[in-house]
């Protein structure tokens, strides 16, 4: 068939403009679908040195392949301290703050108070098999996430408890064939590895946040300074002041460490310098101390308190941080099914698995043991297990109303204990107690 000539440059000029319309739909296509992207803003903090953000990234990456049409965008806060202030002074500047955040587990009451955040509970009763999915969580885990009702608020994601890693040569050399299992045997082995230039043991109680580590030596003494009642707090008991007693011989009468305790992130550098034959420190640092060591490292549960009936003083409180979901009410189901898609994919076991290789965190739910990587590496190296099985020896980490406010009271009452500033204990315990039961009073 011939063409006319003469119609020749009108056909080009309707050709270009059909392909210019073409590439105009394409283009409108494609904004109108990114402006329908949901995209969570996904807060989370760091306590030890792996690259937290490298791995949420890669965490990222993987959900947007596999939920097209949902953005994660995982934004670095800071310490937890950081994450949580950052997160109120958002809030209430009247800022959007984060529609997830990875927060203390027992910054729970402090949030919900305030209407910040909403239950996981209402996500959890819509799911088919929502009890099977909470009861795959390790119980003591669970703990700090649900209010005295039992109702879940938070989910388990990077959670841990204080672990002793020792220096399984010095105490091969000094005839130790196993780890201490009560607190008179941490001595003693303590002292015999204690040098000019080596500390026997090393717990990181100095500076702000002694309660954590503080704890492990309360629970051991045979009595946790909190319970499943928020409104009740037993920081002036015998056993409380029998543990911080404990505690503060370690750096005086006992000799096997500084006074007035070890600097969180200066513990584990001493340990990996051989400057520390034992240390504790949370299992959140076991790969990064496994893979940074010269030497074989031993890791066990917490011998902090006097041996019992079978001869062992384990004890040990929870702790690391939970997922929380933020809500205004402003939420759009939509954004809340992708905000629950992304918790729910952030406490798969197969995250968890994964998570819990990468960096010692304990993986939160039973599955994540039996899958991999976990699941080869727990078999290769057993220390991977040990801060999972001292959960039954763990009791939940301090949580109350008000927590932020009695958490600091605690935390002065016990630094000013281990330096020696008060030297009566009993007495700084009972004053702190007093100003506790008056904040409490109002909840009661």
């Amino acid at each position: 068939m011939s063409i006319d000539k003469e119609r020749e440059p009108d056909m080009r000029l309707r050709n270009t403009l059909f392909v210019l319309a073409l590439a105009l739909c394409a283009m409108t296509a494609g904004a109108i679908s990114a402006q329908s992207d949901i995209v969570i803003d996904f807060y989370f903090p760091s306590a030890t040195a792996n690259d937290a953000e490298g791995i949420f990234q890669r965490y990222a990456d993987q959900f947007q392949e596999e939920n097209p049409g949902i953005t994660i965008n995982p934004v670095f806060s800071g310490s937890y301290t950081d994450t949580r202030n950052t997160i109120l002074t958002e809030l209430q500047g009247g800022g959007a703050g984060p529609d997830v955040a990875v927060m203390l587990s027992i910054d729970l009451y402090s949030f919900a108070e305030e209407g910040y955040i909403v239950p996981a509970q209402t996500f959890i009763d819509a799911m088919d098999d929502g009890q099977a999915y909470v009861d795959d969580f390790f119980p003591a885990l669970m703990a700090n996430g649900m209010d005295e009702m039992g109702n879940v608020w938070s989910i388990p994601f990077q959670r841990s408890t204080p672990i002793l890693y020792y220096n399984a040569d010095l105490l091969a050399e000094a005839g130790y064939d196993s780890p201490p299992t009560n607190n008179a045997e941490l001595v003693e082995i303590a002292q015999a590895l204690t040098t000019d230039d080596r500390d026997g043991l090393l717990v990181p109680v100095a500076g702000g946040f002694p309660i954590w580590m503080y704890q492990s030596f309360a629970i051991a003494y045979g009595r946790n300074i909190v319970g499943d009642d928020p409104t009740e707090v037993y920081f002036n008991t015998p056993e409380a002041v029998e543990a911080v007693e404990f505690v503060r011989s370690l750096g005086t009468d006992l000799g096997v460490g500084p006074a007035g305790g070890a600097a969180w992130g200066d513990t584990p550098v001493a340990f990996l310098a051989e400057q520390a034959a034992m240390i504790y420190h949370t299992t959140g640092n076991l790969t990064r101390i496994l893979s940074g060591a010269d030497f074989e490292v031993g890791v066990w549960y917490l011998p902090s308190g006097p041996a019992g009936e079978d001869g062992a003083g384990y004890g040990a409180p929870t702790g690391g941080g939970n997922l929380y979901i933020f809500d205004d009410g402003s939420k759009s189901d939509a954004e809340l099914d992708a905000i629950w898609k992304w918790v729910m994919f952030l406490s798969s076991p197969e995250i968890q698995s994964d998570w819990g290789a990468t960096t010692g965190y304990i993986a939160s739910n039973a599955a994540a043991w039996e899958t991999e990587p976990l699941a080869s590496l727990a078999l290769e190296h057993p220390q991977y297990g040990v801060a999972r099985d001292q959960l039954q020896h763990a009791g939940k980490e301090f949580s109350s109303y008000a927590t932020i406010t009695i958490q600091g009271i605690i935390n002065g009452t016990l630094e000013s204990i281990l330096t020696g500033e008060a030297e009566d204990a009993q007495a700084a315990m009972d004053a702190a107690q007093a100003q506790i039961d008056g904040i409490l009073a109002d909840y009661r």
